[in-house]
Parts: structure tokens; C-alpha cells; sequence
């Protein structure tokens, strides 16, 4: 579906190209917070027709999101170090092409999102907008306060899955959205600081560039504890035992020291020790979460 752009003899390669457009490690992240949200609401026996409905539409509209935010982007991608050499930015994907695959991406997704759950459709066509419409085409170039935007639309993909295992919209869903949603300044912040002339240069807001490294990293800590808070609740709410709560609890406090040890020493090699690691926790605590169908 993708075309070459004018440059003659220009193929297109899978790791060269097509997985950075896709930023596969995202997408797949993002897809697992909604597993992770369906398969904590369910039991044995699962349906199989359902679950793989689930993966294939998160994957379909979240990649359809992330194609058509690249192709937004290339602009500013162009101007920074670190997305230089995005597939759009530096022209080896035509711009139409990417949109045009965005667009199917995404209506064949919320297509299948439809014949599942009509709620659950309306909250994968809610996180689209949020995303496309709030966070990328309006806010992006405008405050560095379009952060929480952006992470309200990723905290729709844990809240979508717990609503197609339930057929509704509860308070557990609702809390395991909202740590999503806190979740994504310990990442897009200390990405934002590690980078922040990149972002200057770019004309990008971000909070380091419009407030300061101190404020930025007291909404870095401050978004860690209330994750954390909202993680320990919605365990215990699921009714998780003890020994994984206390693990969690453990985790929690671990991911919160190394946030407070970043604004004590805001270090490069030390704010990156903290962007790596709330990946790293939230993948764990996703896994942790996908346990519940056992414990």
C-alpha cells in the first residue's frame, strides 16, 4: 500500500521504514495496556473470537493513529536529532501514501470495533479523536499542557478492553485508565527533558522549555506517586493477593525513588535511567494485571 517518493530506485525496507512509521514498541505497548484491561475482567473460557477482535482492532487503529501522527509530524520530525531519519521525514515515504494507509488502518479497525461493541467502538473512536484531532492537529504546537491530552487518548486502550470483557463502563476501568493517564508524563516529560533543545529548535512546547527542569520534574514525580496510588487501588479492588500486591507496592516505590533521585540529581544519564524504567514498571505491571485469569 505504501508508495516511493521520487527518489529513484527507493525501496521500502521492514526495519528501515516500515516499523519506525508503525513505532512498533509504542503500538504494541498501548495494545497490551488493552489486553491487560480485557483479560483482567474476564474468565476462563475465553472468547476467542472476541479477544482477537480486540488485538486486531487496538492494532489496527492505534498503528492508523500513529501513521497519520508521523505524517503531521514530518515537519518537526525533520528539525530534531532524534526523528531526523523518520521514514516520512527524510522522504522515502510519500506523504499521500501514509495517508491513505492511516485513514484505512483505522476505519478498518473501528469498523471491526463496531460489530464487537458499539461502547466499545465509541471509546476507539474517542481515543482517535482525542489523539488526531485534540492532541496532534490542535495542541501539540500550541501548549506543552497537550501532553495530557495525549495521555488521556492512551489511557483509552486499557478502559476499551475492560469495557468489551464487562459490556461497561465501571469504576475499575476507570482507575486503570486514569493510571495510564499519569503514567504518561514520567515518560513524555523526562523525553521532553532529555531533548529539550531538539524540541526548542522545533517550535514544540514542552513543559521543561515553558516552565523550567524543577517545576517539570515535580509534575514528573507528583503524576509517579498518584500512578502508583491509582495502581495499588485497582489491585486490591480486583482483589488481587498479598504477595502480588506487596511485589506492586515494591515496584511502585521503586519507580517513585527513582523520580525523586532524578530531581535531586537531574542528570542526563539519570533522567534516562527514569524514562527507561516507568517502561519498564508499566510493562510489568501490565503482565502483573493479565495474571488475574490464574491467581
Amino acid at each position: 500500500m505504501f508508495k516511493t517518493t521520487h527518489m529513484t530506485g527507493l525501496t521500502l525496507h521492514l526495519k528501515e521504514d516500515i516499523l519506525p512509521l508503525l513505532k512498533l514498541r509504542q503500538t504494541l505497548l498501548l495494545t497490551l495496556t488493552g489486553v491487560a484491561g480485557y483479560l483482567t475482567r474476564q474468565t476462563f473460557p475465553i472468547d476467542g473470537w472476541q479477544f482477537m477482535g480486540l488485538i486486531m482492532t487496538l492494532l489496527l487503529t492505534i498503528s492508523g493513529c500513529t501513521i497519520l501522527n508521523m505524517r503531521a509530524d514530518r515537519d518537526i520530525d525533520k528539525k530534531m536529532k532524534r526523528t531526523s531519519t523518520r521514514p516520512l521525514a527524510i522522504g522515502r515515504i510519500d506523504p499521500r501514501s501514509a495517508l491513505t494507509t492511516g485513514i484505512v488502518l483505522i476505519i478498518a479497525g473501528l469498523a471491526w470495533s463496531f460489530v464487537l461493541s458499539r461502547l466499545y467502538f465509541s471509546l476507539a473512536l474517542t481515543g482517535i479523536f482525542l489523539d488526531l484531532i485534540i492532541y496532534t492537529y490542535w495542541l501539540k504546537r500550541q501548549t506543552a499542557w497537550s501532553v495530557l491530552w495525549g495521555g488521556f487518548s492512551g489511557g483509552i486502550p486499557i478502559l476499551a478492553g475492560s469495557v468489551l470483557a464487562t459490556g461497561r463502563i465501571d469504576m475499575i476501568g476507570i482507575i486503570l485508565c486514569l493510571a495510564i493517564v499519569t503514567w504518561i508524563p514520567s515518560h513524555n516529560l523526562t523525553l521532553g527533558i532529555l531533548n529539550a533543545s531538539d524540541y526548542l529548535n522545533a517550535g514544540v512546547p514542552t513543559f521543561i522549555n515553558s516552565y523550567g527542569l524543577k517545576f517539570t520534574q515535580v509534575v514528573i514525580m507528583g503524576s509517579t506517586l498518584v500512578e502508583v496510588v491509582l495502581l495499588a487501588l485497582g489491585f486490591a479492588w480486583l482483589g488481587f493477593p498479598s504477595i502480588i500486591l506487596g511485589f506492586l507496592v515494591l515496584c511502585g516505590i521503586a519507580i517513585f525513588s527513582v523520580a525523586l533521585l532524578a530531581w535531586k540529581n537531574p542528570s542526563s544519564p539519570m533522567i534516562l535511567k527514569n524514562y527507561k524504567y516507568s517502561s519498564i514498571y508499566m510493562l510489568a505491571v501490565m503482565i502483573l494485571l493479565m495474571t488475574s485469569l490464574i491467581v
